[in-house]
């Protein structure tokens, strides 16, 4: 085996713990680790959006707390899913179109 390598061959990360071959494509499942974390965001999001309520020990203080605060109103939860909206797309766009060299 030889350590030499072709100079333009080799691109070195985190001072040398991580070294890629340049033009060498990301497998597809770590691009669909992308979407994974994306949805199992989502559904964390709105599977507890109210808080744990069905906890068998936290639920009635969960229960007590959102009895007392206010819920937000369409106005909000239209600006947030809108950000999400974006993050997810901008997230899919740079994991499958974006092209960058260093």
């Amino acid at each position: 085996m030889s350590d030499k390598h072709e100079s333009g061959e080799l691109h070195e990360l985190a001072g040398g713990w991580i070294s890629e071959r340049k033009g060498t494509p990301i497998p597809a499942f770590l691009k669909l680790t992308y979407v994974g974390f994306c949805a199992f965001g989502i559904f964390y999001l709105f599977s507890y959006w109210s808080g744990e309520v069905a906890h068998e020990t936290r639920g009635p203080l969960v229960r007590q707390v959102n009895a007392v605060m206010q819920v937000p109103t369409a106005g909000w939860l239209t600006v947030i899913a809108a950000c999400l909206a974006l993050f997810t797309a901008g997230l899919l766009w740079f994991a499958f179109v974006h092209r960058s060299e260093e």
